[in-house]
């Protein structure tokens, strides 16, 4: 079983990671060209406050709806009180600043007045799905070291969620639990931005699940970043549709509470069926919407059986999780001209997204639709890889692999050092508040200002590195032909995959 106490004694400390070679003169060439092509965004940003503080001042000032689920709404005094609630069992419990919370059940208003109260206490939180079976839950309940678990159900939760817990030798509390106690009067513990605030689990090639820890800096620029690119405003409202252990879910849950909008929690039993789900943004006024790309064809496939002029309050349909087919952006754009469909690209590692690109109608003559440019306060950076395990910078037009930097960066895996040496790296370039740069394994092109309907250079997403193929001494990208065959009508998604022969 993990260590229990504060995580930030199990993250590998700045000085610990490996520096990332690059010959003399490459670093200041790299820097120079992310400035020059726009790979490099730096806006102030408040991001001291937490959203507790931004949670109260609503409050305070006009209250209004923060977040609705399908038993009720919360307004913004109700979740800053349902979030003190919270914090008071949480002391009790013995929970300390900087330790590790889980969070278990269904998507709620519940899970978002969680998560406040963990950043009231100073606390880190790690989601565990109300789907997981029970082996997925002990694992990363052990790793993450979480002594705790709030399970947010009022009635009766996943029997494998519990089993899990269990067998993780976590103490359970129930949300309901604080209904009865005095709010939690204190300020909230946030004594650095670089205080680390979540983990999140993402799969590892060796079966073993990563937790991949986010700072509060990286995670409020990030919130600050969709605000500032999708225009958000106290009139928007957010859908929630993200399972807990997808990285979307912090966005969906915080990002409206920070500009006085709503949070709209939409189950699975209507997130998985598109008609009702379509009649669910009508009825709900919803305004911003995240899906995967295949959701989205599933949703304009279904269409034609919602309710007539459905969507027309939609603002902003964000594509993430799986690259975006210029076809069906294509469906998206003649359907559905009044709501912009945005471009979205990012890890985990680095507080969700770090590109955005609204897409236009000059974009779908590309083969690949462009993933954009930098949010707010991210670096990023193409580089080749030369010999002796070193890396070039890459101009407009080359291909590369994509590092990001810059403050998005998160600090690495719980507990694994080995693993967090691997992908991240002391950034070489200078600049960044975090010092770290990560690498992402993705191969991209930046293209020229003009390609596509941008103003500007964009990244183009040539899929992972390590699907590059090398046939007769050719080397080919598998994403470049899957993308080719999806640009026909009548395919809705491939997979290409290399086959090798014996001679004769």
């Amino acid at each position: 079983m993990s260590a229990r106490g504060p995580a930030v004694d199990r993250l590998l400390p700045l000085d610990g990671l490996p520096v990332l070679a690059v010959p003399a003169g490459e670093a200041e060439r790299a820097r120079e060209l992310a400035v020059r092509h726009g790979m490099v965004c730096e806006r102030p940003v408040d991001l001291p406050d937490p959203v507790i503080t931004r949670v109260e001042r609503f409050a305070a000032e006009q209250d209004r709806p923060a977040v609705a689920d399908r038993t009720r709404t919360l307004s913004y005094a109700g979740l800053a009180q349902e979030a003190r609630r919270l914090a008071a069992l949480l002391e009790d419990a013995g929970v300390e600043p900087g330790t590790v919370v889980g969070v278990g059940g269904a998507r709620s208003a519940a899970v978002v007045a969680a998560f406040l109260a963990i950043e009231l206490i100073g606390a880190l939180y790690v989601p565990a799905d109300e789907t997981w079976p029970a082996g997925r839950v002990r694992d990363v309940l052990d790793q993450a070291g979480a002594s705790v678990l709030v399970v947010v159900d009022e009635g009766e939760c996943a029997p494998a969620l519990l089993e899990g817990v269990a067998e993780a030798g976590c103490r359970v509390l129930r949300a309901a639990d604080a209904a009865g106690l005095a709010p939690w009067a204190g300020a909230p513990r946030l004594d650095a931005p670089d205080r680390p605030r979540y983990v999140l689990f993402t799969s590892g090639s060796t079966g073993r699940p990563k937790g991949a820890v986010v700072e509060h800096q990286g995670m409020v620029n990030h919130l600050w970043g969709k605000i500032v690119d999708l225009g958000l405003t106290g009139d928007d409202v957010v859908a929630f549709t993200a399972p807990l252990g997808f990285d979307i879910s912090i966005w969906q849950m915080l990002c409206p509470l920070l500009v006085g909008g709503r949070v709209d929690v939409v189950g699975d039993e209507v997130a998985h069926d598109p008609v009702a789900f379509a009649r669910a943004v009508d009825a709900q006024g919803i305004t911003v919407v995240e899906l995967v790309p295949t959701m989205v064809r599933h949703l304009l496939d279904d269409l034609p059986d919602a309710s007539e002029g459905s969507l027309g309050g939609l603002r902003w349909m964000i594509a993430t999780g799986e690259e975006l087919p210029a076809e069906l952006a294509r469906r998206w754009l003649e359907a559905m001209p009044h709501a912009g469909l945005l471009n979205a690209y990012g890890p985990t590692e680095c507080s969700d997204d770090v590109t955005h690109h609204t897409v236009t109608a000059g974009d779908l003559d590309l083969l690949r639709l462009p993933i954009g440019a930098p949010i707010v306060n991210a670096r990023l950076y193409v580089l080749r890889p030369l010999d002796e395990g070193t890396w070039a910078a890459c101009d407009v037009g080359e291909t590369g692999e994509l590092f990001v930097g810059g403050v998005a960066v998160g600090r690495g895996y719980l507990g694994d050092d080995a693993r967090t040496r691997e992908a991240f790296y002391r950034d070489p370039f200078g600049g960044s508040p975090t010092g770290r740069l990560y690498r992402t394994g993705d191969a991209v092109r930046l293209l020229p200002a003009g390609a596509g309907g941008a103003d500007r250079p964009v990244l183009q997403y040539l899929g992972r590195v390590d699907r590059q193929v090398k046939i007769s001494g050719v080397r080919m990208e598998l994403g470049e032909i899957e993308a080719v065959l999806q640009r026909h009508p009548a395919v809705g998604a491939a997979a290409v995959v290399v086959h090798e022969y014996p001679a004769g």
